[in-house]
């Protein structure tokens, strides 16, 4: 292994063995974006991380991978989400027969991680197991999205069972392909990827909503595959969400024989800024099978035809033998303007509810709408009449007037209501809901950017809400149970909900800390932070400290593991309740002082080290030329060192 490898951002918890692995790798592993194949959002198994722990004085940034690979100049990007599993056989030269635990990451420059979570065996956390690269990376367009390159983007899904990790990727030449790896060494298996291509789509007998079958062309192939992906309860069917400029996409591949399936255009007669499925959620697959997905719009995207499902939800049975057959679809009262104006329904995804049929769904515009999934209330051929009248919708209301009305209609909770803006720094939200269940009471947690004004780019809280899911059957509604009022974010992701059972839950946000204009690429990119609220009263326990975290993606989460928190930015970084109460400031007068304070030579004056980055520091003493002298260091107590001495941490 390279010494630039073994970065001491790879830090490892004291105390955190093979020997501590005591909980069963099923209940801890995270195959899929959001939780599960439903999207609830909820890790239900998560005792380590109660609110005395995170909220305590030890609780931080534990070890960090080495920084991800550059392509070229472009830096690294992680838009999808951190996924784990608990306990893997390797398969590659260097830990072959090794049986670690394994976090996987996926970069906008097309490059596919292992990463290891705890140390074990000699293996360092943070160490990088197996790396793959999926070939080069597109760059859109005519205007590249965020100022980087786009190769994954979406969350890729994890098949245990086969040991297979399934992932799409844009490449210059191909475009977007779906490929699947062995989890034990990366490598590609036979028969992939497969082609994610338009023609392919559209081909006769393939598309499920194919109109006229034509296609409009365009200069820009501007799809994007942002959407995370979603696997069949049996693994034989993995499904793939397109956003699109021209229609949107839901794709099945079947994995046996990798190929594409069949296909769902969500415009059967496309045309611009159509029907794109881009949010972050994807597909949600519910307990019988059937696959949902919303959509969204882009600017004048209204256009009225049959099998037009412009924001909308769209539920859709899937056989092998069939394809897709469309079940039911629902779309808000309003969506002639909201279509128009570019404020998605589909700009995060749809949470179902377990043990019902229950789906939460919020868009651009700041509402949250409760459905009943079984019975969707819209036709099949077209969408229902556009209307000015809120409590025509068709969602389940709440009884009450609501104030952006003056009568019934939907929720509003991230405002002011307006039917004129609400996209880019305008929107309201882009992320899906979380749900949690406490006894008889059921709430949804929800994410957005609260604006000062109407046509205001401003943002205040809320940003956090908690919601109630009060009344049974069809008088089911949402009701809000509780706003956050102190915290600010700029573009939050979804929030997801830790717990034991329904013990110590936790509301985790990753806030992007930026609006979405903002590049992500260059000196000024943003740095996110992340939050961790007491679900019950939505308190503010925990946050990371400014410009701890380096530059992400947008709409991403953190995953869990026994303990850790891991967040994908350019590289992977894992906090828990290890290492922090260590004295920095005590190690430095010990082990530094006598040379740094007075130097003499070449020895670097103090000054001279706060300039440095907290992960610069930390190599030079795990590996670089002081090793020598900080040799009997934990690495706890480098970690602390290397914090106390930068200024800026990286």
């Amino acid at each position: 292994m390279s010494r630039r490898r073994r970065l001491v951002v790879r830090l490892l918890a004291p105390g955190l063995c093979a020997a501590a692995m005591h909980a069963q790798s099923a209940s801890r592993d995270t195959t899929t974006f959001h939780a599960d194949a439903q999207r609830t959002g909820w890790r239900s198994a998560e005792p380590e991380l109660t609110h005395e722990r995170v909220a305590g004085p030890d609780f931080g940034l534990v070890w960090e991978s080495p920084p991800l690979d550059y392509s070229g100049e472009h830096p690294p990007r992680l838009y999808a989400s951190p996924l784990y599993v608990d306990s893997l056989k390797l398969a590659v030269p260097a830990h072959a027969g090794r049986t670690l635990s394994v976090v996987f990451a996926a970069s906008s420059n097309a490059f596919v991680y292992a990463v290891n979570a705890f140390e074990a065996d000699g293996v360092p956390a943070g160490t990088i197991l197996w790396r793959t690269r999926l070939g080069d990376a597109c760059r859109l367009a005519p205007v590249p999205l965020d100022g980087v390159l786009t190769g994954i983007l979406s969350t890729p899904v994890i098949d245990p069972g086969r040991r297979r990790l399934y992932v799409t990727s844009c490449d210059p030449e191909k475009r977007w392909q779906a490929w699947a790896l062995d989890l034990a060494s990366g490598q590609v298996l036979p028969g992939w990827p497969v082609m994610l291509d338009e023609a392919t789509f559209n081909a006769p007998g393939m598309n499920r909503n194919a109109g006229s079958g034509k296609l409009p062309a365009r200069r820009f192939d501007y799809r994007v595959q942002r959407g995370a992906l979603n696997l069949g309860a049996d693994g034989a069917t993995l499904f793939v969400t397109f956003g699109d400029s021209i229609t949107g996409w839901l794709v099945a591949v079947d994995t046996a024989r990798a190929r594409v399936s069949s296909a769902f255009a969500t415009v059967a007669e496309p045309h611009h800024g159509s029907g794109g499925i881009w949010g972050a959620g994807g597909a949600s697959i519910d307990p019988r099978g059937d696959v949902l997905v919303v959509t969204g719009s882009g600017f004048n995207g209204f256009v009225d035809q049959p099998h037009d499902w412009v924001q909308s939800v769209l539920k859709l049975a899937y056989t092998p033998r069939r394809g897709f057959a469309l079940r039911g679809t629902y779309t808000p009262f309003n969506y002639c303007e909201t279509a128009n104006a570019d404020i998605d329904l589909g700009s995060g995804g749809l949470t179902l509810v377990p043990g019902s049929s229950l789906a939460v769904v919020g868009g651009k515009q700041g509402n949250v709408y409760l459905l009943d999934g079984a019975r969707l209330p819209g036709r099949l051929d077209r969408r229902q009449p556009c209307s000015t009248d809120s409590a025509s919708d068709q969602s389940l209301l709440p009884p009450e007037d609501q104030p952006q009305f003056g009568r019934r209609g939907p929720l509003n909770v991230f405002g002011p209501y307006s039917e004129k803006d609400g996209a880019l720094d305008l929107a309201r939200a882009r992320s899906l809901p979380a749900y949690f269940r406490d006894g008889e009471r059921q709430y949804v947690f929800v994410t957005g950017t609260t604006k000062r004004a109407a046509g205001a780019a401003e943002n205040i809280a809320p940003s956090l809400a908690k919601l109630r899911i009060a009344g049974e059957g069809r008088a089911s509604h949402l009701r809000i149970d509780r706003l956050e009022s102190k915290t600010v974010m700029e573009n939050p992701g979804s929030p997801v909900i830790t717990s034991h059972g329904a013990e110590q839950p936790i509301v985790w946000v990753l806030d992007e800390n930026a609006r979405r204009m903002a590049p992500l690429a260059g000196r000024n990119a943003p740095q996110p932070v992340l939050y961790a609220f007491a679900a019950t009263s939505l308190e503010l326990l925990w946050r990371s400290e400014p410009g701890e975290l380096a530059t992400s993606g947008k709409y991403n989460e953190p995953a869990f593991a026994r303990g850790l928190v891991l967040v994908g930015t350019d590289r992977v970084q894992a906090f828990g309740a290890i290492g922090r109460s260590i004295d920095g400031a005590a190690v430095y007068r010990e082990r530094c002082a006598v040379c740094h304070d007075e130097p003499e030579g070449r020895t670097p004056p103090r000054e001279l080290l706060a300039v440095r980055s907290r992960s610069y520091l930390a190599e030079v003493v795990t590996s670089g030329i002081m090793r020598d002298f900080a040799a009997g260091l934990s690495s706890a107590q480098v970690l602390a060192l290397a914090r106390y001495l930068a200024k800026k941490p990286d």
